[in-house]
């Protein structure tokens, strides 16, 4: 039986006892670190392991930040590393705080020295112990690295002899096991058996099972008849069952709560009048579903209305949920806060409030501090004001823009996603459009690193051009041409798949799939699926590692109830690693959990199980758990900070060097680690402290913000109200009315009635009350 790879014997490390005297105060080739408002000592001390000296960094008062004892950051002093290997790194320890770490830096030939990620949580110890740890693959662009202890709470750790060893090269494991193509880009299959719901809300439980909400399918009939429906899909099994659904939760909120039952907010109160007098609303009702029950159950009410709603677990697993549609069909400002622990929405007074209109489905990501990015990604026409970017932050209740997004008013539906792993806090956002104007949607890629004092988008690679079908079959993608209505999913292996997505309103479906990688900020295109997949589609990472598509919603009103799964090329490459066991599946923060695996592996990770809708999962993030290697037995290293993976069940992948994945096991991750002084803490850096915007000025408090009654971007004027007659017309399509309705009858709208006297469109010429008729269609 093959074991994990030992490491090489020689240190890489100058002076890693201590015993060299340097210039200053510390030894040679080692420095202070840290920031934050503490008080600390360092100390070259005689309480050594071994010869006369080691290391002891204390904090006697800390109200925030760290102090750190780490390697030189010099040519002389920083051991250097090769790009794409790992490292073992071990220390003897002493400790009287359960707050500290390792912590470990990285030069980049380009940026110069940075953070690159905590390693390990070192558990109490009155005497000496030892820790090791292995790095992840050094990323490209690193030519050296430094690490030390870090201490972020009152208490000290005392270091000394710290070894680092290069750890040796895998064997080589068998080439592709499909066809040459396969083993490039991967293999799309539509499944034979079709999904019995219109759903646009895909969630995948705990217990690898996927919860599929239609509610009325976005079908003004199924609503007039109070046909609500849900499914849950069994992907071993590949059969479904349809679900009682209480209410219509189309276009709801939905997000994993702790303990995976799945918290459903507001829906759909009323489609628009066919008068125009309203849009469509939102309801106040929430719902929790539990996946052993799979059953509904009511929560208190919201304290607003919200049709496309957000909705973002916080670490301490509170759930904020802003932006939507009100009962009234205005713009809600209200925000709300989900307590956990009460399991109820909490009353308006006792809910921060800036009385800011954030738009539908706004994709507000978790900062490792607490705050919250809204990455500029959501759904039907502009924007927010300013930038289109900012910094939300709940504590201060202030708003803060951050500049660099590109086009900000042609981002919706793009796809927005907190890249591999959470540690490193960048933000992808990719693709869009606009529902309002119908302008063709774009290439655009923007990348923000939330680790810099000022974080600000730069442009990535663009989005690679597939064909789009304007209704006279595909053909090549031309110009600036992308797409809107993007779905992105987060790989094992640590890429991103982006796949799906249409040119215009619900119209011209789009086919490409690519897969980013965040190593080399590059993407490599791959087989698209061979379904459309535009408005209320979902993508979603199954357990055992492959992606399955559902959906699509074109302006005529059909549904494709077709259901594609991707197998990446990964899983063509030979024998799967396979996690044989898991000794605890309750894990806590800041502890170490041991697997034991059949193969070598070269990382492990957890990945939060998807909750998507409209192009949006914000909750979606693949935590990177450094390894501490010992033959067939790994141990796994926690996150001590719950906003870097906020409590709830995960899917715990290991994979080998080749990047192929095992069949994830699943855990559950909750509460702090008990650790004899008391909990860990969360070790929180000073990432984005430095923003260069003023917070916005405070409003005023509101009931609400105008919104259009044609937000869809849906002339109502035509048909019910689930086809959607574009109030913009693509741009290949001419101002006739005989070229307007040639593109109706591309799209098979079919018969459309005329709503009313009013035909702004002018596509009833003749008066009859039918749109697009034989008279009709002959006029200019």
């Amino acid at each position: 039986m093959a074991v994990p790879q030992p490491a090489s014997a020689a240190n890489l490390i100058k002076n890693p006892g201590f015993e060299t005297a340097g210039t200053g105060d510390m030894p040679a080739c080692w420095e202070k670190s840290g920031w934050g408002d503490n008080d600390f000592t360092f100390t070259t001390t005689a309480d050594a392991r071994t010869g006369t000296k080691a290391m002891k960094v204390e904090l006697t008062r800390r109200v925030d930040g760290d102090r750190k004892a780490l390697i030189t950051e010099s040519a002389d002093c920083a051991p250097p590393v090769t790009v794409g290997k790992q490292y073992d790194l071990g220390l003897w320890y002493k400790t009287t705080t359960p707050d500290a770490s390792v912590t470990l830096f990285r030069h980049d030939t380009t940026a110069g020295w940075q953070y690159w990620t905590d390693l390990k949580t070192l558990d109490m110890s009155a005497g000496w112990d030892r820790a090791a740890v292995r790095t992840p693959e050094v990323p490209p662009g690193t030519d050296r690295i430094s690490w030390g202890v870090s201490v972020y709470g009152t208490g000290s750790a005392t270091t000394d002899d710290e070894p680092m060893e290069q750890v040796a090269d895998p064997v080589p494991d068998p080439g592709c096991t499909g066809t040459q193509k396969e083993c490039a880009d991967g293999r799309w299959d539509v499944l034979p058996t079709q999904n019995p719901v219109r759903s646009m809300h895909s969630v995948v439980l705990r217990n690898g099972r996927i919860l599929l909400i239609a509610g009325s399918g976005n079908s003004e009939e199924m609503f007039a008849a109070g046909t609500f429906t849900s499914a849950v899909y069994d992907p071993e099994k590949g059969t479904y069952k349809t679900i009682p659904t209480p209410k219509d939760m189309f276009c709801a909120g939905h997000v994993q709560l702790a303990d995976g039952r799945v918290l459903v907010m507001s829906g759909n109160k009323a489609y628009p009048a066919k008068d125009g007098s309203h849009g469509y609303e939102g309801f106040k009702d929430s719902y929790v579903f539990d996946p052993a029950t799979e059953s509904y159950t009511k929560t208190n009410d919201m304290n607003d209305g919200h049709w496309y709603p957000s909705a973002t677990v916080m670490g301490n697993g509170d759930v904020m949920s802003f932006g939507g549609l009100r009962e009234d069909s205005t713009g809600s400002v209200t925000a709300e806060r989900f307590d956990a622990a009460k399991g109820e929405w909490l009353p308006l007074s006792q809910v921060h409030q800036t009385w800011s209109y954030w738009g539908l489905y706004p994709s507000m990501i978790l900062m490792q501090d607490g705050r919250l990015f809204y990455s500029g990604s959501h759904v039907f026409g502009n924007g927010t004001p300013g930038t289109g970017a900012s910094v939300y932050d709940y504590d201060k209740n202030t708003v803060t823009d951050v500049p660099g997004l590109q086009n900000k008013d042609q981002r919706d539906q793009s796809a927005s996603v907190l890249l591999p792993p959470a540690q490193d806090q960048k933000v992808l956002t990719m693709g869009g459009g606009n529902i309002d104007s119908n302008p063709d949607a774009g290439r655009l890629v923007d990348v923000i690193d939330l680790k810099q004092p000022n974080p600000a988008y730069v442009a990535g690679p663009q989005l690679p051009q597939g064909t789009v079908d304007l209704g006279n079959g595909p053909q090549p993608e031309t110009g600036a041409q992308g797409k809107m209505y993007v779905s992105a999913v987060l790989l094992p292996d640590g890429k991103v798949l982006e796949t799906g997505g249409a040119l215009h309103n619900r119209a011209d479906p789009v086919y490409e799939s690519s897969i980013f990688d965040p190593q080399t900020t590059t993407f490599d295109p791959v087989a698209p699926d061979p379904e459309a997949r535009g408005y209320h589609s979902s993508a979603f990472l199954l357990p055992d590692g492959r992606v399955m598509t559902t959906g699509d919603n074109p302006g005529n009103g059909s549904w494709n109830h077709n259901v594609s799964v991707y197998t990446p090329p990964y899983l063509l490459k030979g024998a799967r690693p396979k996690i044989t066991s898991v000794i605890d599946k309750e894990w806590k923060y800041g502890d170490t959990q041991r697997i034991t695996v059949d193969r070598p592996i070269a990382k492990a990770e957890l990945i939060r199980p998807a909750a998507v809708t409209h192009s949006s999962d914000p909750n979606q993030r693949f935590v990177d758990l450094p390894l501490s290697v010992d033959g067939a037995n790994v141990d796994l290293n926690v996150t001590s900070n719950p906003n870097l993976a906020p409590p709830g069940w995960y899917m715990l992948f290991a994979v080998d060097a080749n990047g192929v994945p095992s069949v994830a096991e699943w855990v559950h991750l909750t509460g702090a680690a008990v650790s004899g002084a008391g909990d860990v803490s969360a070790h929180v850096h000073s990432f984005a402290d430095g923003l260069a915007a003023e917070p916005k000025g405070k409003r005023a408090a509101r009931k609400s913000a105008p919104v259009s009654p044609v937000v869809a971007g849906c002339d109502r004027h035509y048909g019910s109200a689930n086809v959607c007659v574009p109030t913009v017309f693509p741009p290949q399509v001419k101002s006739s009315t005989r070229a307007r309705c040639a593109w109706l009858a591309e799209q098979r709208f079919g018969r459309l009635v005329v709503n009313g006297a009013d035909d702004p469109l002018r596509l009833d010429r003749n008066g009859d009350g039918v749109a697009c008729g034989p008279r009709d269609s002959s006029a200019r």
